[in-house]
Protein backbone atom coordinates (compact mmCIF):
# COMPACT_ATOMS: atom_id res chain seq x y z
CA UNK A 1 0.00 0.00 0.00
CA UNK A 2 1.41 3.19 -1.33
CA UNK A 3 1.50 6.48 0.67
CA UNK A 4 -1.26 7.83 -1.68
CA UNK A 5 -3.87 5.17 -0.37
CA UNK A 6 -2.60 5.79 3.06
CA UNK A 7 -4.10 9.31 2.47
CA UNK A 8 -6.91 8.69 0.77
CA UNK A 9 -8.19 6.03 3.16
CA UNK A 10 -8.05 2.78 0.71
CA UNK A 11 -6.65 -0.55 2.02
CA UNK A 12 -5.58 -3.10 0.42
CA UNK A 13 -8.66 -6.31 -0.16
CA UNK A 14 -8.36 -8.69 1.81
CA UNK A 15 -7.05 -11.95 0.21
CA UNK A 16 -9.76 -14.96 0.20
CA UNK A 17 -9.00 -17.31 2.88
CA UNK A 18 -10.88 -20.25 1.36
CA UNK A 19 -9.12 -22.45 4.26
CA UNK A 20 -11.55 -20.62 6.58
CA UNK A 21 -14.65 -22.84 5.02
CA UNK A 22 -12.80 -25.83 7.27
CA UNK A 23 -13.66 -23.82 10.59
CA UNK A 24 -17.26 -24.10 9.97
CA UNK A 25 -17.67 -28.04 11.29
CA UNK A 26 -16.26 -26.72 14.78
CA UNK A 27 -18.12 -23.01 14.82
CA UNK A 28 -21.50 -25.86 14.15
CA UNK A 29 -20.91 -27.59 17.46
CA UNK A 30 -20.58 -23.69 19.19
CA UNK A 31 -23.65 -22.84 17.11
CA UNK A 32 -25.36 -25.36 18.69
CA UNK A 33 -24.50 -25.47 21.91
CA UNK A 34 -25.31 -21.25 22.58
CA UNK A 35 -28.28 -21.16 20.07
CA UNK A 36 -29.88 -24.55 19.54
CA UNK A 37 -29.18 -24.36 15.78
CA UNK A 38 -28.25 -27.31 14.17
CA UNK A 39 -27.00 -28.36 10.34
CA UNK A 40 -29.18 -28.99 7.45
CA UNK A 41 -26.66 -30.65 5.29
CA UNK A 42 -27.34 -28.17 2.74
CA UNK A 43 -24.74 -25.73 1.41
CA UNK A 44 -24.37 -23.54 -1.59
CA UNK A 45 -22.04 -21.68 -3.56
CA UNK A 46 -22.98 -18.76 -5.66
CA UNK A 47 -21.36 -16.62 -8.51
CA UNK A 48 -22.03 -14.28 -11.08
CA UNK A 49 -22.76 -16.23 -14.52
CA UNK A 50 -20.26 -16.46 -17.13
CA UNK A 51 -20.60 -17.25 -20.88
CA UNK A 52 -18.25 -19.32 -22.69
CA UNK A 53 -17.04 -22.98 -23.13
CA UNK A 54 -14.12 -22.61 -20.76
CA UNK A 55 -16.89 -22.03 -17.81
CA UNK A 56 -19.25 -24.59 -19.13
CA UNK A 57 -16.27 -26.99 -18.98
CA UNK A 58 -15.31 -25.84 -15.83
CA UNK A 59 -19.28 -26.13 -14.55
CA UNK A 60 -19.30 -30.01 -15.97
CA UNK A 61 -15.88 -30.83 -14.00
CA UNK A 62 -17.30 -29.27 -10.69
CA UNK A 63 -20.77 -31.67 -11.28
CA UNK A 64 -18.60 -34.54 -12.24
CA UNK A 65 -16.58 -34.16 -8.89
CA UNK A 66 -19.22 -33.52 -6.54
CA UNK A 67 -21.92 -35.95 -8.26
CA UNK A 68 -18.52 -38.67 -8.06
CA UNK A 69 -20.31 -40.87 -5.15
CA UNK A 70 -24.33 -40.82 -6.46
CA UNK A 71 -23.88 -44.38 -7.26
CA UNK A 72 -22.96 -44.78 -3.36
CA UNK A 73 -26.37 -43.12 -2.35
CA UNK A 74 -24.71 -39.62 -2.84
CA UNK A 75 -27.67 -36.91 -3.54
CA UNK A 76 -26.18 -34.80 -6.66
CA UNK A 77 -25.30 -31.38 -7.13
CA UNK A 78 -27.89 -28.88 -8.25
CA UNK A 79 -27.13 -25.72 -10.54
CA UNK A 80 -30.34 -22.88 -10.52
CA UNK A 81 -30.51 -19.24 -11.27
CA UNK A 82 -31.27 -16.55 -9.25
CA UNK A 83 -33.75 -13.43 -10.15
CA UNK A 84 -30.73 -11.50 -10.50
CA UNK A 85 -28.62 -14.23 -12.90
CA UNK A 86 -26.47 -15.42 -10.30
CA UNK A 87 -25.66 -19.46 -10.45
CA UNK A 88 -25.74 -21.01 -7.69
CA UNK A 89 -24.51 -24.91 -6.90
CA UNK A 90 -26.34 -26.60 -4.20
CA UNK A 91 -24.46 -29.41 -2.50
CA UNK A 92 -26.06 -31.81 -0.12
CA UNK A 93 -25.14 -34.20 2.48
CA UNK A 94 -26.53 -35.63 5.51
CA UNK A 95 -26.70 -33.41 8.22
CA UNK A 96 -23.99 -34.81 10.49
CA UNK A 97 -21.63 -34.44 8.01
CA UNK A 98 -20.87 -30.95 7.74
CA UNK A 99 -16.96 -31.44 7.87
CA UNK A 100 -18.43 -33.35 4.10
CA UNK A 101 -20.33 -30.58 3.13
CA UNK A 102 -17.40 -28.18 3.45
CA UNK A 103 -15.23 -30.00 1.38
CA UNK A 104 -17.53 -30.29 -1.48
CA UNK A 105 -17.87 -26.53 -1.01
CA UNK A 106 -14.05 -25.76 -1.14
CA UNK A 107 -13.44 -28.11 -3.69
CA UNK A 108 -16.33 -25.86 -6.04
CA UNK A 109 -14.69 -21.89 -4.75
CA UNK A 110 -11.05 -23.66 -5.74
CA UNK A 111 -11.72 -25.17 -9.02
CA UNK A 112 -13.35 -21.68 -9.88
CA UNK A 113 -10.53 -19.93 -8.37
CA UNK A 114 -8.17 -21.97 -10.23
CA UNK A 115 -9.75 -21.92 -12.99
CA UNK A 116 -9.24 -18.27 -13.55
CA UNK A 117 -13.17 -17.42 -12.51
CA UNK A 118 -12.14 -16.32 -8.57
CA UNK A 119 -13.61 -12.99 -9.26
CA UNK A 120 -16.71 -14.31 -10.26
CA UNK A 121 -16.98 -15.93 -6.68
CA UNK A 122 -19.62 -14.00 -4.49
CA UNK A 123 -20.33 -16.18 -1.45
CA UNK A 124 -21.30 -20.06 0.15
CA UNK A 125 -23.24 -20.56 2.88
CA UNK A 126 -23.81 -23.34 5.08
CA UNK A 127 -28.02 -23.80 6.41
CA UNK A 128 -29.02 -24.45 9.73
CA UNK A 129 -32.42 -24.83 11.34
CA UNK A 130 -33.98 -24.59 15.02
CA UNK A 131 -35.33 -28.11 15.05
CA UNK A 132 -37.59 -26.90 18.78
CA UNK A 133 -39.16 -24.22 16.42
CA UNK A 134 -42.63 -25.20 15.02
CA UNK A 135 -42.14 -22.32 12.43
CA UNK A 136 -39.13 -23.73 10.99
CA UNK A 137 -36.61 -20.63 12.15
CA UNK A 138 -33.21 -20.85 9.33
CA UNK A 139 -30.05 -19.36 9.78
CA UNK A 140 -27.09 -19.42 7.01
CA UNK A 141 -23.35 -18.75 7.78
CA UNK A 142 -22.02 -16.71 4.64
CA UNK A 143 -18.94 -16.97 3.60
CA UNK A 144 -18.06 -13.82 1.31
CA UNK A 145 -15.49 -14.92 -0.83
CA UNK A 146 -13.75 -11.37 -1.07
CA UNK A 147 -13.49 -9.95 2.18
CA UNK A 148 -12.35 -14.13 3.64
CA UNK A 149 -15.02 -13.29 6.07
CA UNK A 150 -18.02 -15.03 7.67
CA UNK A 151 -21.69 -13.47 8.86
CA UNK A 152 -24.60 -14.64 9.98
CA UNK A 153 -27.82 -14.14 7.86
CA UNK A 154 -31.36 -15.15 9.60
CA UNK A 155 -34.72 -13.99 7.61
CA UNK A 156 -37.50 -14.19 10.00
CA UNK A 157 -40.37 -17.40 9.15
CA UNK A 158 -43.22 -16.26 6.57
CA UNK A 159 -41.42 -15.20 3.76
CA UNK A 160 -42.03 -11.46 4.40
CA UNK A 161 -38.40 -10.80 3.63
CA UNK A 162 -37.75 -9.61 7.02
CA UNK A 163 -34.17 -10.85 9.28
CA UNK A 164 -33.92 -11.89 13.18
CA UNK A 165 -31.30 -9.13 13.56
CA UNK A 166 -31.02 -10.20 16.83
CA UNK A 167 -30.46 -13.52 16.27
CA UNK A 168 -27.96 -12.24 13.90
CA UNK A 169 -26.09 -10.59 16.54
CA UNK A 170 -26.46 -13.50 19.00
CA UNK A 171 -24.74 -15.85 16.60
CA UNK A 172 -22.15 -13.31 15.84
CA UNK A 173 -20.93 -12.91 19.48
CA UNK A 174 -21.30 -16.61 19.48
CA UNK A 175 -19.04 -17.44 16.84
CA UNK A 176 -16.59 -14.73 16.99
CA UNK A 177 -13.63 -16.96 18.34
CA UNK A 178 -14.31 -19.89 15.65
CA UNK A 179 -14.67 -17.74 12.90
CA UNK A 180 -13.62 -14.35 11.00
CA UNK A 181 -16.86 -12.64 11.52
CA UNK A 182 -17.49 -9.72 9.20
CA UNK A 183 -17.05 -6.56 10.95
CA UNK A 184 -18.68 -4.01 8.71
CA UNK A 185 -22.75 -4.92 9.30
CA UNK A 186 -23.07 -3.47 5.88
CA UNK A 187 -21.53 -5.80 3.87
CA UNK A 188 -24.01 -8.62 5.90
CA UNK A 189 -26.15 -8.60 2.83
CA UNK A 190 -29.51 -10.40 2.65
CA UNK A 191 -29.34 -13.84 0.80
CA UNK A 192 -33.22 -13.95 0.26
CA UNK A 193 -33.90 -17.37 -1.23
CA UNK A 194 -30.73 -18.71 -1.22
CA UNK A 195 -30.44 -22.84 -2.23
CA UNK A 196 -29.90 -24.22 1.17
CA UNK A 197 -31.66 -22.03 3.16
Amino acid sequence: MGLLDAILGRSKPVRPDLDQLFAVPSAALTLQAATGFTPTGLGSVCFAGVEGGGFARLQEDVRELLDADTERGGIPVEFSRDAYGYTWLLASHPADDTAGLVNDLHAVNTLLQDGGFGPHLLCSLIGFRDPQSPEGRSLALVYLYKRGTFYPFAPLPGGAEKRDNQLELQVRGALGDDLRVEKDLSRWFPVWGAPGL
